[in-house]
């Protein structure tokens, strides 16, 4: 046969769309095993269904709003709100076990923390992870002060990275104390708690009962303050942990509440282009009340009783970029727009399901340059929201079914993060808007699996560890039992102490190793009794101890008995 010859293949004859396809090779030889990128970050792009079905009800929201315009118009609003808002894509961690509360990044964008009611810290570094390695590289037990099975733990409400240094973040959980956090992990600062029996709070150093919440000063990197259910806010120096710097005592006008209330949330923000920062709190009674940001704080600059129901907690609260406009989300469903110049009642009240009576840490964001502002729901909705009408202008899924508690949209690398009821942490970018963080997580090749990674082949399944690991006596958290600590000593001390089970514990060691190398081994299997009676003639013809005195020692002599005594001393007679 000539090499002239056609050659004729037989091919399948297959529909375009049929899934047999993806199996037949499309080129003959050896094929680059390079990851396809652009196809990596479009399996990331949200399912179309959700998108169909955040665009009904956004068309729903703007009917019930009462806005009148044609068909045309909305279609063409709509197709576009994925190119608006970065949601078209989005990054899925399942890192915590129960909801995820809060949610907060660094000012570069790189480190993420998230906080859960399992009481902990997640820290995710968008710089090592891969599209097949989403997992936090450490976790922080803000309480676990040593590991064993009395240490206490609080769920965590809030986490907050310095806006003006990203090297720390502020920890408040369900606790009298809050602490100061590097982006490592490791505990730097733990302030102070003040005495419960004091009545005058402002004679107190520290909180006296739970913290709810707090937040960083707008322009000095060393001030944050925190906000508890004393009816305190309190100003710190994070470089004193001693004492806070200033106090400020809410008086609450409400009937029957002895002048004290909760407070539920607080905002502190500044105008970008410069001028006086203002801080705001909301109250447990319903109260929204107003500070001038410099001290000294001795009363309000403005007070709104009633700007929600009374005792319905209001989780969220926000300020504009312009430091002009205060958005707040109560717990009586409503969500409320507010001027800074006129603070007497709302300009705008929409209403908006909330879930701070399950998850008090729901909160309401202000966009980059408030542009919008966004919130989750109680059925998992984002909702992006209209910054002048509060009309939603988008809603998308993340969570169907699961509340959507904590959001926050990061000016820097465009990227909003959320945290639902579900333990589930999505971030939501899109690829020609939003830099860095997940669009570099998806733009990486997949870690490529090895044998080591395959922990039934390189680790003891029994205790977890891998077979040629250097294990520390009590390092292992499975071999520590309840009633010892860390170290294996028992807490009672009337109990001797536990021996430490390791994995060495179970091989059987090796006979002659143990007779050439340890001294005295043989005597493990040696009968005690016989290795003394061996020694027992020795001991008599040349005694080491008596030698000195067994010349002039004299003969133990006994009396001699006859065969008539043989039979015992007479017995006494019985008296009659």
């Amino acid at each position: 046969m000539s090499s002239d010859d056609d050659f004729e293949i037989e091919t399948p004859d297959l529909a375009p769309d049929d899934p047999m396809r993806a199996f037949l090779p499309t080129a003959f030889g050896k094929k680059s095993k390079e990851t396809d990128i652009a196809a990596q970050i479009d399996r990331s792009r949200r399912v179309v269904a959700s998108g169909e079905k955040a665009k009904s009800e956004t068309r729903k929201a703007h009917d019930s709003s009462g806005d009148d315009s044609n068909d045309d118009s909305d279609d063409s609003d709509d197709s576009d709100d994925e190119d608006e808002f970065p949601v078209s894509h989005e990054l899925v961690l399942k890192t915590h076990d129960r909801a995820v509360t809060t949610v907060s990044l660094d000012p570069a964008g790189g480190r993420l923390a998230t906080a859960s009611l399992d009481c902990s810290i997640k820290l995710h570094d968008f710089a090592s992870m891969t599209p097949t390695t989403l997992r936090a590289f450490r976790s922080v037990d803000p309480f676990e002060t040593k590991a064993s099975a009395t240490s206490e733990s609080h769920p965590v409400h809030h986490v907050q990275f310095n806006p003006h240094s990203g090297g720390v973040f502020l920890c408040i959980s369900a606790h009298p104390r809050a602490k100061i956090i590097s982006r490592d992990g490791d505990i730097l600062t733990e302030f102070v708690q003040g005495d419960m029996y004091l009545r005058d709070m402002h004679n107190t150093k520290g909180h006296i009962s739970e913290i709810t919440t707090g937040t960083w000063h707008p322009t000095d990197k060393n001030i944050c303050l925190t906000a508890g259910t004393d009816s305190t806010l309190r100003i710190w120096d994070i470089n004193n942990k001693r004492s806070q710097k200033e106090v400020i005592v809410f008086k609450s006008k409400a009937a029957g509440a002895a002048g004290r209330t909760k407070m539920t949330a607080v905002a502190w923000g500044a105008p970008a282009q410069g001028g006086s920062n203002v801080l705001v709190a909301a109250a447990l009674d319903g109260s929204l009340v107003m500070y001038s940001g410099n001290s000294p704080f001795l009363r309000p600059a403005g007070e709104v009783r009633e700007a929600h129901k009374p005792q319905t907690w209001t989780s969220g609260i926000d300020i504009s970029a312009d430091g002009r406009m205060v958005v707040t989300r109560g717990g009586d469903d409503l969500i409320k727009l507010w001027d800074t110049r006129k603070f007497t009642k709302p300009l705008v009240v929409v209403s908006h399901p909330s879930t701070s009576d399950h998850y008090p840490t729901s909160n309401i964001r202000y966009a980059p340059n408030s542009t919008s502002i966004i919130t989750g729901s109680a059925t998992g909705h984002l909702h992006v929201l209209n910054p002048g009408n509060l009309r939603a202008e988008h809603v998308t899924p993340i969570t169907p079914g699961s509340p959507l508690i904590t959001v926050d949209w990061h000016p820097k690398i465009n990227q909003i993060i959320t945290g639902s009821a579900n333990a589930e942490t999505h971030v939501l970018y899109n690829p020609t808007m939003s830099s860095r963080g997940a669009v570099d997580v998806m733009s990486r090749a997949p870690k490529k699996r090895h044998i080591d990674d395959n922990p039934e082949l390189t680790m003891d399944q029994s205790v977890g560890i891998s077979g040629d690991s250097i294990i520390t006596p009590g390092a292992i958290p499975s071999s520590r039992k309840a009633g010892v600590t860390g170290t294996g000593r028992s807490r009672d001390p009337r109990r001797p102490q536990i021996p430490q089970q390791t994995p060495f514990q179970k091989n059987q060691p090796d006979e002659k190793q143990i007779v050439e190398n340890i001294p005295l081994a043989r005597m493990l299997h040696e009968d005690p009794r016989e290795a003394l009676l061996k020694y027992a003639d020795k001991a008599q013809s040349d005694p080491m101890f008596t030698k000195a005195w067994s010349k002039t020692q004299p003969q133990t002599q006994y009396a001699e008995l006859s065969d008539e005594e043989d039979d015992g001393p007479d017995k006494k007679r019985a008296k009659r």
